[in-house]
């Protein structure tokens, strides 16, 4: 081999190293996090913690399945936190002990599980689905939109939370058919983990085996281009809005019950660790890319993150920082792949 040669092999390594460490950058500085959260607390890879990580991300993963579709299409979901609050507090408050001194509903008599669960999806699809109307009708982009409907969710959720006979309390005391059909296992598995698994197969199809995961993806590529070939983009759009309502109300459902309660600042954030678990899997805010797996991965990482912060010991301030570091970061990174392929 001749030192032309050899040098012009060494320069083309070279540029794939780097273009490896740029596209994985991210992910690199999650594991040495992890790795050096390992080393001070060997015990973080006990089978308990693992368990503890995979009931965590459970209803992370649903909302990361929500505002996923949206970020292929180009957008972003802020109200995802108050979405998730509402049906934790519209679940709970359906869902009380008859023998719960502060009944958010002195009088009503137990409802079959599945009730407030319909319930509480239809609210959310309907609120996500009016964010999606507004950004379909009037071009406005998602931003935006889901931050109006962030606020207005947030005053609607205060006054009902405020309704209740006993005022405005943290709502408590749930149904013993609630706790453990959420927080129980089947066969040693996490029942949080076994529906998040259900879920996952489910969206799969929807974005895989599909008409409209063919449409979402079209519309995230090149909406002009999409509508040209025939994909009805207006009703796309709301639909992806819609599901992800949907799979906001089955995510505060199962949070109020993991969590033991539920309140109007119930959610706060989470739309933050949805999105940021999204781009780390590599669901691209420049449309088109993204897969299921990659929003699995995403919100295992950031919870292994979370998770093992605590652990050791630090303090939820850092944390808080840490994290925000971490969505900057990876939002930038997105950025330059985008302005490279370009």
């Amino acid at each position: 081999m001749t030192a032309a040669a050899t040098k012009k092999l060494t320069q083309m390594n070279s540029h794939d190293v780097k273009e490896l460490l740029l596209k994985n950058a991210i992910v690199i500085v999650i594991a040495l996090i992890i790795i050096g959260i390992i080393i001070k607390e060997p015990a973080f890879l006990s089978g308990t913690v693992f368990k503890n990580i995979l009931t965590q991300s459970a209803v992370r993963l649903i909302l990361a399945f929500g505002v996923g579709g949206i970020i292929i299409i180009q957008g972003t979901d802020l109200s995802l936190g108050r979405m998730v609050g509402f049906a934790a507090v519209i679940s709970g408050s359906l869902l009380q002990r008859l023998d719960y001194a502060s009944r958010f509903y002195t009088d009503l008599q137990p409802l079959p599980l599945f009730v407030p669960l319909v319930i509480s999806c239809i609210v959310c699809a309907f609120f996500s689905g009016v964010s999606g109307w507004v950004v379909a009708k009037f071009k406005i982009h998602p931003f935006l939109a889901t931050l109006g409907m962030m606020i207005t969710l947030y005053g609607i959720l205060s006054i009902y939370f405020a309704s209740g006979d006993p005022g405005p309390q943290p709502i408590g005391g749930f149904d013993t058919r609630y706790t453990e059909a959420v927080i129980g296992s089947t066969f040693g598995i996490p029942n949080l983990v076994i529906y998040a698994s259900i879920v996952s197969v489910v969206v799969w199809v929807l974005w895989n085996k599909t008409t409209f995961g063919k449409n979402l993806y079209a519309i995230g590529g090149n909406p002009e281009a999409a509508k040209v070939s025939g994909v009805n983009v207006f009703w796309t759009t709301i639909l992806v809005f819609v599901l992800a309502g949907a799979l906001y109300g089955i995510g505060g459902f199962l949070e109020a019950a993991r969590i033991g309660s539920a309140n109007n600042g119930t959610g706060y954030g989470y739309e933050l660790d949805a999105i940021a678990a999204c781009v780390v899997g590599g669901i691209s805010f420049s449309g088109v890319v993204g897969k299921v797996s990659g929003a699995i991965a995403g919100v295992l990482m950031f919870t292994v993150i979370s998770y093992g912060m605590t652990f050791i010991g630090i303090d939820m301030y850092w944390q808080y920082i840490i994290k925000g570091i971490i969505i900057v970061a990876a939002v930038a990174m997105d950025a330059q792949k985008y302005i490279k392929k370009t």
